[in-house]
């Protein structure tokens, strides 16, 4: 089968939308098919490297690290249209998703979409964004989604989500998966040694980890007003932020008048290639988010054998069963009081642990792979289908 997967993010980016992309192009070339990828340029030269086609772009202006095409690549383009694609799968609703819809358009392709994003929670980023409500993201969606034959949820909370925008379409409820064995394998002492002497981790003292990109809408400002509430020492405990974005100065300053800056360490981005570490070396993982689809962090701190405390969301079930692999909390004297609960009772940390390594099972690569190959065939199937009805009946598929 070929398969064309369009992208506005690559591997420039750091987040859970490249993480998907990349797992689920691994996935289904080793189960035999051809993939190809259309991206956006980080360069702003449009250019070829191995199966990756990327556009020429420039910065969107609109959140950092974001740019838009510009027009001018239609060689592309009509190069992928002769290649004949026979599933396109689009990964973003903006700017690849007009070439991979006119790509599907020319070839009769069957056009999927993955759901990574719920816009609500970024509106601050657009300009008078702060006066675009839930109706206008809903009829964004149902307009921009219209031509998709199928959509792929990875959580119930975003299939619901779409829903409630009015968008008719069939969806897949499928969780991306991670490369477990990458936080399950054993990390080399001399990192670890290496990170503990950086981010100044002291004997005897656990870390907390918190792991991801510093939006506003992560609300990480949240965890660090309940580190003060709690009230916890120094002595006992560390708060480790591993990630970069805008809110990154902002929550610096905030840790300073909260008077926490000696129990907090900004770490900044991290290299993928040693991710894996900052979860080995930590004792807890939090997130106060409301903003996942998923959450591949959730998931990688599952594989990591750590206990959870996150904010309470739809998009945890079946990643974090309260009381028995973590809690979730609703509160910041909830967050307060669950975070010294698990760092001060052992035996409960190491059942949690477990737990967690129990549940990250379920979210492997080769399990995502299948089932996104199980939707391209009967979707491909259901295409069939309509074309041969529309035929017998004398009506036109319109898209």
């Amino acid at each position: 089968m070929k398969i064309l997967i369009t992208t506005d993010l690559f591997r420039s980016t750091i987040n859970g939308v490249v993480t998907s992309v990349l797992n689920l192009e691994e996935e289904l070339t080793r189960q035999g098919h051809e993939v190809r990828i259309l991206t956006v340029s980080d360069t702003g030269k449009a250019y070829r490297e191995g199966n990756v086609w990327y556009l020429r772009s420039i910065p969107s202006g609109i959140y950092p690290g974001v740019r838009i095409p510009v027009p001018g690549d239609g060689a592309y383009r009509h190069e992928l249209t002769e290649w004949m694609p026979d599933v396109v799968h689009s990964q973003c609703e903006f700017c690849t998703f007009s070439y991979g819809k006119r790509i599907a358009e020319d070839t009769g392709a069957v056009l999927i979409h993955t759901c990574h994003t719920l816009y609500e929670q970024y509106t601050k980023y657009v300009p008078m964004g702060k006066y675009l409500g839930g109706a206008a993201v809903a009829a964004c969606m149902r307009w921009r989604l219209k031509p998709v034959d199928r959509i792929i949820a990875p959580t119930k909370k975003v299939e619901r989500t779409f829903l409630s925008y009015g968008v008719q379409k069939k969806t897949a409820i499928i969780p991306t998966g991670i490369r477990l064995e990458e936080f399950t394998n054993p990390v080399p002492e001399e990192l670890l040694s290496k990170l503990k002497e950086e981010c100044g981790i002291r004997p005897g003292v656990k870390v907390v980890l918190s792991l991801g990109r510093l939006g506003f809408e992560k609300q990480v400002d949240e965890l660090l007003r309940g580190w003060k509430e709690a009230g916890i020492s120094n002595k006992e405990a560390m708060l480790l932020i591993v990630g970069g974005g805008p809110a990154e100065e902002s929550l610096r300053k905030l840790s300073g008048e909260l008077g926490i800056l000696d129990q907090i360490y900004f770490y900044g981005m991290a290299d993928p290639k040693i991710v894996p570490a900052f979860y080995r070396l930590a004792d807890l993982f939090v997130c106060a988010s409301t903003s996942e689809t998923q959450g591949l962090t959730y998931v990688e701190a599952l594989a990591s054998g750590l206990p959870l405390v996150c904010r309470r969301d739809p998009c945890l079930t079946g990643v974090l069963e309260h009381g028995k692999n973590g809690y979730s909390f609703r509160s910041r004297d909830e967050f307060g009081s669950y975070v010294k609960e698990i760092l001060n009772k052992k035996e409960k940390r190491q059942e949690m642990s477990a737990r967690s390594r129990k549940l990250a099972e379920a979210f492997g690569t080769e399990a995502f792979g299948r089932a996104v190959d199980s939707l391209y065939n009967s979707s491909i199937r259901d295409s069939a289908r309509e074309e041969i009805q529309a035929h017998l009946f004398g009506r036109r598929k319109f898209i």
